[in-house]
């Protein structure tokens, strides 16, 4: 098992290096020239999204769509991770993190782009899109169709899952496990004796709540995070301006820091802060950024294909969105309040915290509150996880055998839910790392390939999108 664990970890870090990076970040750079700089429409996409599009066909409206996508990408990582990419890539890593969002949107558009306009339609009237579908339509290729959707499929189990349930778990014993062995003696023999107790608990009521969920399909899911999304997003954001008004006197010092030092080499600073030159800046940044928002993955642009919506380029605006939310808002506003929390605060040294501990610490300046926001937070976000990415993983097994694997996938899904929590889940992060780097390649292929659909369809739409007699995109008929 050590053997195979060494093997995944060494793909898993040779993926996640230097080849991936290039790739997805030459593809957003790639795109954003191919669209003709689409981010400027950004704004046009957050006012799409809250306004429903008459007389289209599709499931759910544009807001639930991206709210359900935001639900799977803004997660932990946009929490702990980055505080990661601090402590191993320096401040620098902040701004190439930023970069990352603002280039990622034209990837995040075009994979959507292309998701809508080769969507098919079931028997039943359900939308179904993804890489997968424009993969096999657009370009028929349906080995690297299945490919993508098979490890699509497999990836939700694992950090759209498993990973989640066990973040959550961890949390709630860290802060609720020691109350607990306080409050009795019996209570502390009973947990002494079942030390597992507390993490199954955790597992089987995530499974309960999300079997809710998950079972009246995606119109319910959808439900759940056009509420759930904005309130944790508000809830977290709002606990980060906080310590930004905490920290006001160093705020210019802070965005001096992050510039100087994802260039070049700084001295230290308060808490045992460095730049750590452009390089490791540049690495630990952009791959942050770019597993934060997913652009690139092929992952949100599966439920953006069931969007109500008259013509690819009005959800692909919307979808856009959703990297701009992730990564150059919530992601920016982790990392100033890291750095500026490093260098105002005496009492926080990065050399002896990990990434989660950066945060844990920086949100204890708010007095009383700090610490049950960053809770409310994390469990949050991981939930929000758990229901995005089963959407994902659902379409894409359906996509492989059909309905008939549908109820199969969602007890799983629970399943892994109830018993997650109690293992150790180290090597399935790396494995999920993997699969998770794997399924972007086809879904790459297919946006690269497509740029040129991308770029004369969004040429052609953005004259007519305000047109109430626009044409229509075709929906052919799904023959699974």
């Amino acid at each position: 098992m050590e053997l195979f664990s060494n093997v995944i970890e060494t793909i898993n870090n040779y993926l996640w290096g230097i080849p991936m990076i290039v790739l997805l970040f030459g593809t957003h750079i790639f795109l954003t020239l191919r669209t003709g700089f689409i981010q400027r429409k950004t704004f046009t996409g957050i006012k799409l999204s809250i306004t429903r599009d008459p007389d289209s066909s599709g499931d759910i409206s544009q807001f639930a769509a991206l709210t359900t996508a935001l639900a799977s990408t803004i997660g932990t990582g946009n929490i702990i991770g980055v505080g990661t990419a601090i402590a191993l890539g320096g401040p620098g890593a902040v701004l190439w993190c930023w970069l990352t969002g603002v280039f990622g949107i034209a990837t995040k558009y075009a994979e959507s782009l292309i998701a809508v306009k080769y969507r098919v339609r079931t028997k039943d009237g359900t939308m179904l899109g993804g890489a997968m579908y424009a993969l096999e339509r657009g370009l028929h290729m349906k080995w690297l169709a299945v490919a993508f959707a098979l490890l699509g499929a497999l990836t939700s189990f694992g950090i759209g899952c498993g990973v989640q349930v066990n973040a959550i778990s961890s949390i709630i014993n860290s802060n609720v496990k020691p109350a607990l062995i306080s409050s009795s003696q019996g209570m502390a023999s009973l947990i002494g004796a079942y030390p597992w107790l507390i993490s199954l608990t955790v597992g089987i009521i995530t499974g309960a709540v999300t079997c809710l969920v998950i079972f009246g399909g995606v119109k319910s899911i959808a439900k759940v995070c056009e509420k759930l999304v904005p309130f944790m997003a508000f809830f977290y954001v709002a606990g980060c301006l906080i310590i930004l008004i905490i920290n006001r006197a160093y705020l210019g010092e802070t965005f001096s820091v992050i510039f100087c030092s994802a260039f070049t080499e700084v001295d230290s600073i308060a808490g045992g802060l460095v730049g750590s030159g452009i390089m490791m800046s540049a690495r630990y940044g952009i791959a942050r950024g770019l597993f934060s928002n997913e652009s690139g993955m092929g992952s949100a642009p599966i439920v953006a294909a069931a969007a109500q919506t008259r013509n690819p380029v009005r959800q692909a605006l919307v979808s856009a969105t959703g990297t701009f939310w992730d990564t150059v808002v919530v992601c920016l506003l982790t990392g100033l309040v890291l750095v500026s929390s490093i260098i105002g605060q005496d009492s926080i040294h990065v050399a002896s915290l990990s990434g989660g501990e950066l945060t844990n610490a920086a949100f204890s300046l708010i007095p009383y509150i700090g610490q049950p926001i960053l809770i409310i937070g994390i469990i949050t976000f991981a939930y929000s996880t758990i229901l995005g990415w089963s959407y994902y993983g659902e379409r894409c097994l359906e996509y492989l055998l059909g309905k008939g694997g549908v109820m199969p996938y969602r007890l799983a899904w629970i399943i892994i839910l109830i018993v997650a929590p109690v293992l150790k889940l180290e090597l399935v992060w790396s494995i999920a790392d993997t699969l998770n780097a794997l399924m972007a390649i086809p879904n790459l292929v297919a946006v690269l390939l497509l740029s040129g659909v991308v770029a004369r369809d969004t040429k052609y739409y953005l004259k007519h999108l305000d047109e109430t007699d626009e044409t229509v995109i075709p929906v052919i008929e799904d023959k699974l």
